[in-house]
């Protein structure tokens, strides 16, 4: 199990092709790309306090290695500024077989997208402001 929150980019290809599932039968890799869907977005900036992130994640992979039966989990972050386009996290995730492996992929996506803390602000032409977690997001939650 291995939760890593770096500044730096890293390559989600390198990241799959060094992942060691074990011997399950199945591995899903994830990777989130920052978006700019209403267009303008020109940087999205995520700050974290580490000792606190990197033990709230941990325990949302232990609470899905243990509810899915994994046998290994990547789960990598990103900080600081990035650009549209640009990838900002990483989940893999590795079980026997492929219904638990995209269990709990979908878990850890789920819960670090609400609950991982991070404080995000979108930079546009107009200005910027902080992203909140919208009410999508928190029904997400509520089927696990």
């Amino acid at each position: 199990m291995e939760v890593r929150v770096q500044e730096a980019p890293f390559d989600p290809g390198a990241e799959l092709g060094a992942f060691s599932p074990g011997a399950a039968g199945a591995v899903v890799s994830f990777t989130g790309i920052v978006r700019d869907v209403e267009g303008g977005l020109l940087a999205m900036e995520i700050e974290h306090y580490p000792a606190m992130t990197a033990r709230a994640i941990a325990a949302m992979v232990e609470e899905a290695r243990r509810r899915f039966g994994l046998s290994a989990v990547r789960v990598i972050h990103r900080h600081g500024r990035m650009a549209p386009g640009e990838v900002i996290m990483m989940v893999l995730t590795a079980a026997p077989h492929r219904g638990a492996a995209f269990g709990g992929a979908e878990f850890l996506m789920d819960w670090l997208k609400s609950r991982a803390p991070f404080w995000k602000k979108e930079i546009t032409r107009a200005g910027a402001r902080w992203v909140e977690s919208t009410a999508q997001d928190e029904a997400a939650l509520s089927r696990w």
